[in-house]
């Protein structure tokens, strides 16, 4: 009799465990999910009060770009830079086995340069694995397209093509050099596919103004760079003026400030020419807001103009492994908005030097206060109506 009694009582208790077993399962789940939705919830809150708070702080963002009262533009230019494969600049770069351009350049350099607003430099060679040397030419740069990255590591906006190294390579370079820096998003000024976009003024912009840049080249006795034509690559003359003076009142009409670049003067001489000195007068006569101009390898001296600044020669900047003073010139422009319309005719312009020296096919930014001082020194006896203080800058002599 009690064994008959205990196994209906064992099966019992075994249908309690087993359905207390499926209860804990379900209620257990039944937990989870609830807890995963919950878990949904909070996710969705946390990322809608995250979305919130960008949205928040790009409407504070735009309200004090709106209540923007001051402007602090700085527009940066380098001299003459060489990437050519087969020419010492990149050689010794290789040979250090340098990774980055502030192994050959500083830091410092490198540093300034990238915080421009804008920054112009002179492209002195041509960018392609095709074409030959000119036949005749005693130097003739092309370097491989992918250097390009160097110009962007430098903080590069606009770089210069009116100069007599373009063209060293023949037509099918100088397209691929076109080619090379619009892909790298890298505006030109000078050179173009034909007579229209190698005179074209280019138009950048910065803090709500334009800027423009007009480039021209009358840098070679022997003229071997060709000017663009209707249908012909080429850069832009000045030997006659009479374009580049049109396309400099044309950029007047379009833009808040404008810079004139010519490529001229002697190779390795401080002493102006009358056509350096004329034409930048012309220039700044035809509305140019400034003259900065390359081409002797030596930085040359300055001028101010119905005050107007002119720097006759940038100098080498990157370009061999001569000993040479160099230098980045800066224009800054500081000033007041005035109303919602941007307007610089009440902004202070004043010019700005960083002096260095290139040397053994390195380029370093001047840091000693009496190495500074001698470069200044130098420049202010090569120039012909400036001085300069210890912070470099350059004032009109009275």
């Amino acid at each position: 009799m009690l064994q008959r009694i205990r196994k209906p009582l064992i099966i019992a208790l075994l249908l309690v465990v087993v359905a207390g077993g499926i209860f804990y399962a379900i209620k257990n789940a039944s937990d989870s999910s609830r807890n995963q939705r919950e878990a949904k919830v909070e996710n969705k809150k946390s990322k809608d009060e995250e979305e919130k708070a960008k949205s928040n702080t790009k409407k504070d963002d735009k309200e004090k770009e709106s209540k923007k009262t001051s402007y602090d533009i700085t527009l940066g230019f380098a001299g003459d830079i060489n990437f050519a494969d087969d020419h010492e600049t990149t050689r010794h770069y290789q040979a250090k086995g340098a990774s980055k351009m502030a192994d050959v350049l500083s830091q410092d350099y490198v540093d300034a340069m990238n915080g421009m607003s804008l920054m112009w430099i002179n492209n002195e060679f041509t960018y392609s694995k095709r074409g030959t040397p000119l036949p005749g030419k005693a130097y003739t740069f092309r370097s491989d397209p992918s250097h390009v990255a160097w110009l962007q590591e430098l903080g590069i906006d606009i770089v210069g093509l009116a100069n007599n190294h373009v063209y060293d390579y023949g037509k099918d370079a100088m397209l691929d050099t076109f080619d090379t820096l619009d892909q790298a998003g890298i505006p030109y000024v000078g050179a173009g596919r034909n007579l229209t976009e190698a005179s074209q003024p280019i138009y950048l912009k910065t803090n709500g103004f334009t800027i423009a840049y007009v480039a021209a080249s009358c840098a070679e006795k022997l003229k071997m760079t060709p000017q663009a034509t209707d249908t012909e690559p080429g850069i832009l003359r000045c030997y006659d003026n009479s374009i580049f003076i049109e396309k400099i009142k044309e950029a007047k009409a379009n833009a808040d400030y404008v810079i004139a670049l010519p490529h001229w003067g002697t190779e390795y001489s401080t002493t102006l020419t009358s056509v350096q000195k004329n034409g930048a007068h012309a220039y700044i006569d035809a509305g140019a807001d400034c003259v900065i101009g390359a081409h002797p390898h030596i930085l040359q001296g300055m001028e101010y103009y119905n005050g107007k600044p002119i720097v006759y020669s940038l100098g080498n900047f990157w370009f061999n492994e001569k000993t040479l003073d160099t230098m980045v010139a800066v224009i800054e422009i500081r000033g007041d908005y005035e109303g919602k319309t941007p307007n610089l005719s009440n902004g202070q312009v004043t010019l700005k030097l960083l002096p260095g020296v290139q040397s053994g096919y390195e380029t370093r930014m001047a840091t000693d206060t009496g190495e500074k001082n001698r470069i200044f020194k130098a420049l202010e006896d090569i120039s012909v109506n400036v001085q300069i203080d210890a912070d470099g800058i350059v004032r009109k002599k009275e």
